[in-house]
């Protein structure tokens, strides 16, 4: 869901420069990664790296079409309206967790950075009955902008553009948490080579600029 937005755009994008329809369907990263190991057609799968790469050793993708797409960092967000909560370091986020009096992550590979994160700090039974996990897709800012959860943490791509909700800033770089997001050729394809043209615009200099006004860095 982090690369959602910046994936719509360029695939509308490259449809305008060539003509070629590209149909796109946003998931959760678990459900996306489990439809294509189930052996459900697609031409391109994108994801964190590391699932694609245990798609590739399943041979579900191509390993040799692989390509990093993008870097995407973790944000804080808080209710809008909400008191400003200082988050520049990582004594300050340490002290945000433990006075919040909820938290939310997603489930894909940031949220089990930050579970490590919490288990380090050696406050995970601390703060266990104050969790509120967001279901596969729901975006964690979804919950914070209705008031369901007081601290919510996520890829920046996902909170930059959601209304409801006062981005406090990215994690200090301490602790930031950066996921590698790429892309395959499915071995489901039927369009292998259209399938890699594509990805090679999806990298290209050109697309730089919709990267970085979608939170995220080209890879």
């Amino acid at each position: 869901m982090a690369t959602r937005l910046l994936l719509s755009e360029l695939c509308g994008a490259y449809q305008s420069q060539t003509g070629l329809a590209v149909a796109f369907e946003s998931v959760g990263g678990v459900d996306a990664a489990k439809r294509v190991q189930a052996g459900e057609a697609f031409d391109i799968v994108a994801l964190a790296s590391d699932a694609i790469d245990k798609l590739i050793a399943a041979g579900r993708v191509d390993g040799s079409s692989k390509v990093d797409l993008v870097y995407s960092g973790v944000s804080v967000a808080v209710p809008a309206g909400a008191p400003a909560i200082a988050i520049d370091t990582e004594a300050a986020v340490r002290d945000a967790v433990l006075n919040a009096a909820s938290i939310s992550y997603s489930t894909g590979p940031s949220g089990v950075a930050l579970v490590q994160l919490f288990e380090r700090w050696g406050i995970s039974a601390q703060i266990a009955s104050k969790i509120v996990q967001a279901p596969p897709g729901v975006p964690v800012g979804s919950l914070v902008a209705k008031g369901e959860v007081a601290l919510g943490f996520q890829q920046l791509s996902e909170l930059i553009h959601l209304p409801g909700i006062q981005l406090l800033g990215p994690l200090p770089p301490a602790i930031q948490i950066t996921t590698t997001f790429s892309a395959a050729v499915a071995t489901t394809s039927q369009q292998p080579a259209a399938a890699l043209a594509a990805l090679a615009y999806f990298c290209s200099p050109q697309t730089a600029e919709a990267k970085r006004r979608q939170g995220m860095d080209p890879a």
